[in-house]
């Protein structure tokens, strides 16, 4: 039960009158979300529908990609109607709601890519070992592990967030954070602080000791390896490095947005570098992935053509 009883909606402050410009603004928004939904639903379906790439690392890029559709899909719909909205409030159930879908997504993110990267080296380092060590039965397991300890994670941040007293309604963010929320409560805020302290190792610091240690072991391999193993290492870790690095910046961003004032920024773009968190990673991934690895651009394209020809057809 939500014992805020001196609050029933929040006001999202961060929205500034834009007049016309909010059709442009909507338009722009309507997009990217569209073009998230494509490309990641493109690479879903060419993934499930072809045998040949049920192998562990297509099987792990499903997974992100399910989850980019799942993250922007809890941000974008609101956002639209936001930005078409002249009263920017949203209920305090919903916000909790939105704050659980974002952060869940935010957490399986990196726990996706720290599998990825367990995955590469297991192929780098123990190639004559690979398909034992990552059976179909280790496969599903490593998925339960992606999705399943960040819900409960999350799920727990929003029970003991809805438990505190808020004297305040308004966050100053184009959505709803849990770190703005806390900054409303006139309750103890000390069992949240810690208890996210805890849920952060696990869900941040735990994957990315794991990534950072899956690739000192394929930078030794390759350091001391053939040329054809260092050639193996580029092209199959250059796309996650990339889509890491571009998730690291987003959190970077999203960080500093909800810790530090940043009222000095131009508005336009605070609502940027908020929003990069959310909406870069889901454009991001399927491009670089689509366009490196080329099992799934030739089925990309292979569907494309098929899809091209029946609209022929039936013309």
């Amino acid at each position: 039960m939500i014992n805020s009883t001196h609050v029933s909606c929040f006001i999202l402050a961060a929205y500034f009158d834009t007049d016309d410009l909010k059709y442009i603004y909507f338009m722009s928004m309507m997009f990217f979300y569209t073009l998230i939904i494509f490309s990641n639903v493109l690479l879903i379906v060419v993934i499930c529908v072809n045998k040949s790439l049920h192998e562990p690392m297509y099987m792990f890029l499903c997974s992100l990609f399910v989850n980019d559709l799942y993250g922007s899909t809890g941000l974008f719909p609101f956002l639209l109607v936001q930005i078409l909205s002249d009263i920017h409030t949203v209920s305090v159930p919903f916000c909790f709601l939105q704050v659980f879908c974002l952060y869940t997504y935010g957490s399986v993110e990196f726990t996706n890519l720290a599998v990825m990267s367990y995955d590469r080296y297991l192929a780098i380092c123990c190639p004559l070992q690979y398909n034992t060590r990552m059976s179909s039965n280790k496969v599903v397991l490593l998925i339960v592990v992606i999705w399943l300890p960040p819900f409960f994670a999350v799920f727990v941040t929003i029970l003991l967030s809805s438990s505190l007293q808020l004297c305040g309604n308004i966050i100053n963010r184009v959505y709803c954070g849990n770190y703005s929320i806390m900054k409303l409560a006139c309750s103890d805020t000390s069992v949240n602080n810690i208890y996210e302290l805890v849920a952060v190792s696990f869900t941040v610091c735990a994957p990315v000791s794991v990534i950072l240690y899956t690739y000192m072991r394929i930078l030794k391999v390759c350091f001391s390896g053939s040329k054809q193993t260092r050639q193996k290492a580029v092209s199959t870790c250059t796309p996650h490095l990339a889509c890491l690095l571009n998730f690291s910046l987003g959190s970077l961003f999203e960080i500093l947005q909800s810790r530090f004032n940043m009222s000095s920024l131009p508005s336009v773009l605070q609502i940027f570098l908020s929003l990069y968190f959310f909406t870069c990673q889901p454009l991001f991934n399927p491009i670089i992935y689509g366009l490196n690895m080329s099992k799934i651009r030739v089925m990309c394209k292979s569907l494309l053509l098929i899809f091209l020809e029946k609209l022929r057809v039936r013309s």
